[in-house]
């Protein structure tokens, strides 16, 4: 070959190589760079965490739970739609967090001499004092006024319904003194509401019984009361049953006011309560 022929293929030799060069150059910089829709390159960079594209389970629906007291008993708020009660007692039985079924509630109505803002005199009279370990929710409300206002009860009553996991055939009414006529006047406004009552020492409308000629009653009351007559509950007893009511009447010969300490530690009035179903 001659020198010029060399010189002229070594120039052509040389460009091939620049140009090829420049081909994988360009080759490798498009594969580090994507076209955004501006048309402006951006630059593909990895993440420094690989991205999860796999589908989280999702998680258990959380349960209708409460928390776990010492006693079981909590004080609770509550709208009534005015002062005559503002809060209440609520025990929680065991095993209510664990079994998601609807459970029987008792709503206990305490007499005058608990009327007020301090709601431990609530807690240490009748049901509360003994309802530890019974197998349903009690519920009980506090009246802050002079007497207990039947509308205001009537909230309370649709609020805790909502609220808990209550089997609406087997909700019960009870009370002592104030709240035994309470229990009588309630359940004859509403016999729709209850499934069995318990009126202690209290006394109520015999011109009303034949609204709870259906509702099976356990009524208590001391012979010797000086406060409120025991004529009360043997009047409504009386007119229960000449129209063929379900009653059941417990008399005490002694005792005098308080007859529901011993009402409430009779281990039959609980299992006769949980047999009653609307």
């Amino acid at each position: 070959m001659k020198l010029e022929d060399f010189l002229v293929y070594s120039s052509y030799m040389k460009k091939r190589a620049i140009k090829l060069f420049s081909h994988v150059f360009v080759l490798s910089t498009l594969a580090l760079f994507s076209c955004s829709k501006t048309g402006e390159l951006i630059p593909v960079v990895p993440p420094a965490t690989p991205i999860d594209t796999v589908a989280k389970p999702t998680p258990p629906p959380v349960k209708d739970t409460l928390p776990s007291q010492t006693n079981g008993i909590t004080v609770q708020d509550v709208n009534s739609g005015g002062a005559n009660i503002t809060n209440y007692l609520l025990y929680i039985p065991d095993g209510y967090n664990e079994n998601q079924d609807k459970w029987p509630i008792v709503i206990s109505l305490h007499g005058v001499g608990e009327i007020g803002s301090d709601i431990n005199v609530v807690r240490n009279t009748g049901l509360p004092k003994v309802v530890k370990g019974k197998p349903f929710i009690m519920v009980a409300p506090q009246c802050r006024s002079n007497w207990w206002n039947a509308d205001a009860l009537e909230v309370f009553y649709k609020a805790i319904m909502a609220k808990y996991r209550i089997d609406p055939s087997r909700v019960y009414l009870t009370g002592l003194s104030m709240g035994g006529m309470l229990t009588w006047s309630w359940a004859e406004a509403h016999p729709e509401h209850f499934a069995a009552i318990i009126p202690i020492a209290g006394n109520g409308d015999v011109k009303q019984v034949s609204k709870i000629k259906n509702t099976p009653v356990w009524a208590f009351h001391s012979a010797n009361d000086g406060t409120v007559s025991v004529n009360g509950s043997r009047d409504m007893v009386n007119a229960l049953k000449a129209i063929g009511g379900n009653v059941k009447y417990t008399e005490y010969p002694d005792g005098g006011h308080d007859s529901w300490t011993r009402a409430y530690a009779t281990p039959e009035l609980y299992t006769w309560l949980l047999q009653q179903h609307k």
